[in-house]
């Protein structure tokens, strides 16, 4: 008889893996080891009119819900995953949900907005039974195909960004500025450029002109460092206004993160960024900015929702974005 399913060896703390194939003849010699991995009946493939394999289901379920910058890996065990290139998650949350409401069909995905830099699996998809009813795969993919995808990845979109450096004793030299690094690294991972670093005393109108500057060469986004606390020489929140920008928000729901600052000029984002973004891996920087690189529209609506899930744990080690921090 021929096997009609991968059949799964677990051997805790070594491996888990496929003892016998999809299509593998099943000969006398092979009843130990079947025995052995629990298995006293097999399945032997006999699809009725209107079912389909599990194979076949999944494969169906993933071409119809895969948008773009997925890439769709071989079936495993009945299973396929997808694989995100770098960019921010885009998950359809209401298409997702009617998709698994449909039973013995199943669809998991990430978090959605969750930002991805380095190509990983983001989601997967199978059906419980060997065999279900095609039906049930049609009404899959009629909802999918009232969406643009279900599962894509928006990539992140190259930004030219301005760094404001605020803070007198920066400025003459007192101490030595740690901030740029840190921003330069974040902007290179999220595809985007720092074109220049400046820095400014804590006079407003050097720090607003040093905005302006940079806007008139170009800058696609400004960022300012320092000065976001609420000690008399914090200036930047005054300066970033004498801009003329539009604030939509000063305060963030966000451990790390309370201190920020986003105002829009004319279409660029400038960011007022408080000092935690300096020495913590995950902040309220990683939570919104991914998001203005990918093209997204970030109101003060969105800000006020990161309240729920906008508490950092500080784990020992951090593993974001793989974490509930924002989600």
């Amino acid at each position: 008889m021929v096997l009609c399913h991968d059949m799964t060896r677990i051997v805790p703390g070594e491996c888990k893996g496929p003892a016998f194939r999809k299509g593998h003849v099943i000969r006398e010699e092979d009843i130990p080891a079947l025995l052995e991995i629990g298995k006293e009946h097999v399945y032997v493939l006999n699809l009725e009119k209107g079912t389909i394999h599990e194979n076949e289901a999944a494969e169906r379920i993933a071409r119809a819900a895969a948008g773009p910058g997925v890439s769709l890996t071989p079936v495993c065990e009945g299973r396929i995953n997808f694989q995100a290139s770098p960019g921010l998650l885009d998950v359809n949350v209401e298409a997702l949900t009617r998709i698994n409401s449909i039973e013995e069909v199943v669809l998991a995905t990430m978090h959605n907005g969750q930002q991805v830099t380095e190509p990983r699996a983001v989601a997967g998809t199978r059906v419980v039974p060997l065999v279900i009813d095609e039906s049930k795969i049609e009404r899959v993919e009629a909802i999918c195909a009232e969406y643009p995808y279900v599962v894509g990845v928006r990539p992140f979109i190259h930004h030219k960004v301005g760094l404001v450096t605020t803070g007198s004793e920066v400025y003459r030299g007192r101490i030595k500025d740690k901030f740029g690094p840190v921003i330069r690294k974040k902007f290179s991972q999220l595809g985007s450029t720092v074109m220049d670093q400046r820095l400014t005393s804590d006079d407003p109108s050097m720090t607003r002109d040093a905005i302006l500057a940079f806007i008139a060469e170009g800058a696609q986004m400004v960022v300012v460092t320092g000065g976001m606390s609420v000690d008399p020489d914090d200036q930047t929140p005054t300066a970033i206004r004498s801009t003329g920008a539009e604030v939509i928000t000063y305060g963030s729901p966000t451990f790390p993160g309370v201190m920020f600052l986003y105002a829009d000029l004319g279409g660029v984002p400038i960011l007022g960024l408080p000092g935690c973004v300096m020495y913590f891996r995950a902040s309220v920087f990683d939570l919104v900015v991914p998001r203005l690189l990918a093209g997204e529209e970030v109101t003060r609506e969105e800000i006020v929702a990161l309240g729920h899930g906008g508490f950092c744990a500080t784990c020992d080690v951090c593993r974001y974005p793989v974490c509930p921090f924002g989600k």
